[in-house]
């Protein structure tokens, strides 16, 4: 059940920062883009999601497998965080003809910032409310 409640958040809250940012707060700045697609595939999109939160959900569940922080959420979540943010807010404006490079980064790693600073926090609440039981409790229970 965390793992997929920890699925679930990661969607919902990629989704909510990374579709402001694109439709809503920097819309000039996609636009100017000359290599995005009008229509995106939104598919393979969500299937990213849900590998990318899928391998943060686990690797917290093997970090702290009886149960997680909000402290520990946070590393493991800003840890792949940075490690996914740092290709498209550096090797994307080496490749790419961005406008300016220094607004590229800006914008990519605010926004990258925000969602996985959320989502860490998030994570660790979801895997701390699944604790497991100790021996004793789990003999008591039965």
């Amino acid at each position: 059940m965390k793992h997929f409640l920890s699925l679930l958040a990661f969607v919902i809250i990629t989704f909510a920062t990374q579709g402001t940012s694109h439709m809503l707060i920097n819309i000039e700045h996609y636009e100017a883009l000359g290599f995005l697609r009008a229509e995106p595939i939104f598919l393979l999109g969500f299937i990213a999601m849900l590998i990318q939160g899928a391998i943060m959900t686990g690797c917290l569940h093997l970090l702290a497998p009886e149960g997680a922080t909000i402290r520990l959420g946070l590393i493991v979540s800003l840890g792949f965080g940075l490690f996914l943010s740092s290709y498209i807010s550096f090797a994307s404006p080496a490749k790419y003809a961005v406008p300016l490079i220094w607004e590229w980064i800006t914008v990519e790693l605010s926004v990258s910032a925000i969602q996985f600073t959320t989502f860490g926090i998030v994570l660790g609440f979801i895997h701390s409310l699944f604790k497991a039981k100790t021996r004793s409790e789990l003999k008591q229970a039965l």
